[in-house]
């Protein structure tokens, strides 16, 4: 059972100390609770250890796709291939960031991979700030939290900007319209990318313009011009893109092979959003510590978890029992993916028979630590708690 002590006093009065007062929306505050998970300096070790282990292993997981050319097997359409490639095989594509969600770490339980929101992770504010205010506002030591996420998302901009001198340092940031907590995220991003020395503005993607002979460009409301911008940022998922917008992934292919502009997070990181790779790790690493075995098909005489290879947020996952009945499902709009089986494990439950899963960000190498709770299938309703290190 996961410990859990109360930080009474609220971080808002702390948040505006610190100028993040555009942090006190309402699709912010609401997710954090007066409650937090205690954990130990080794149980922070420990995630740490394995979110980095695990990158390394994404990768390896990565390249035996490409080099086999097991791209459908994942779910990603023909469409996006050599885009993917074009990225992977050129350094300059640094993944930004993502968020390794995991089981257990804490009451004994051990680390266990259940995905990796590779592509467009949110809960960077909670994680990355409010947290944080959190803790401060009841007088603790920062120290007291595994958190260096906006440290480390400024660093991996400066990286981005280091290795790609040709570009010119404006940074363009989209996401779709009526998500506020998508426009949250983007914002902190948009902090840690200013802080790095990128020229920032904020645009939503349909009214972003793009051109596969020049580039991609963002409307200046104050002299209505069209400024080029050398990188954009898109919370905007790749499969949605080559779904809904066909033509555009052909256009972001020209502009990218031809270096109009670099794409984060780049088009490689669907090959690690795609939770098929979870089958592809146990074929790479069947028994590590750190996996729970995965198959394209319902593991004999085992309970497992059916997901759909691009769902989200929890939806249209199934948690199967070892006969096959059905324990627990939500529905969702993305029942149309394929589908793969991962064993099921227990997340640690507190005595209201809340259960807690781990969040572990990572960007260039873990950063952050942030719980979700909810019940046996995390979805949208689920809430944020954060943690103190005693």
């Amino acid at each position: 059972m996961p410990i859990l002590t109360s930080l009474p006093k609220a971080p808002d009065t702390q948040l505006r100390n610190l100028g993040w007062d555009w942090m006190l929306g309402q699709d912010t505050l609401p997710y954090l609770s007066n409650e937090v998970v205690v954990v130990t300096a080794d149980e922070i070790d420990a995630y740490e250890e394995a979110a980095n282990e695990l990158f390394d292993m994404f990768v390896a997981a990565g390249q035996l796709v490409i080099d086999q050319n097991r791209f459908a097997e994942l779910g990603i359409p023909d469409s996006l291939v050599e885009l993917i490639n074009l990225s992977w095989d050129d350094d300059r594509n640094i993944h930004l960031y993502g968020r390794f969600d995991l089981a257990g770490g804490v009451d004994g339980k051990p680390i266990k991979l259940i995905e990796f929101n590779a592509d467009t992770a949110t809960c960077l504010p909670e994680t990355a700030v409010v947290q944080f205010a959190h803790l401060k506002a009841n007088g603790r030591d920062e120290s007291r939290q595994f958190n260096s996420v906006f440290e480390t998302l400024t660093a991996q901009f400066e990286e981005i900007l280091a290795v790609n001198p040709d570009l010119q340092p404006s940074l363009l940031l989209s996401a779709m319209r009526n998500f506020p907590e998508d426009d949250a995220n983007v914002a902190l991003l948009g902090e840690a990318a200013r802080e790095a020395g990128f020229e920032v503005e904020f645009d939503f993607i349909d009214e972003v313009e793009f051109s596969e002979e020049e580039g991609i460009f963002w409307q200046n409301p104050r002299n209505s011009q069209f400024e080029k911008m050398d990188f954009w940022f898109r919370l905007v998922p790749w499969e949605v893109i080559a779904d809904e917008e066909p033509d555009l992934i052909e256009i972001l292919t020209d502009i990218v092979r031809k270096r109009h502009a670099l794409i984060l997070n780049p088009a490689y990181t669907l090959l690690f959003q795609s939770k098929h790779i979870l089958k592809i790790l146990w074929e790479l690493y069947p028994n590590h510590p750190l996996l729970l075995e995965t198959d394209a098909k319902p593991l004999a005489g085992k309970a497992c978890v059916e997901k759909v290879v691009f769902g989200r947020e929890g939806a249209n996952v199934r948690v199967l029992n070892a006969d096959g009945s059905v324990r627990d499902a939500v529905d969702g709009d993305y029942d149309a993916y394929p589908k793969i089986y991962q064993e099921y494990i227990d997340f640690p439950e507190d005595s209201d028979g809340r259960r807690y899963q781990a969040g572990v960000f990572y960007a260039g190498a873990a950063c952050g630590l942030g719980f979700r709770r909810g019940g046996t299938i995390l979805d949208n309703t689920a809430s944020f708690v954060g943690h103190v290190v005693e």
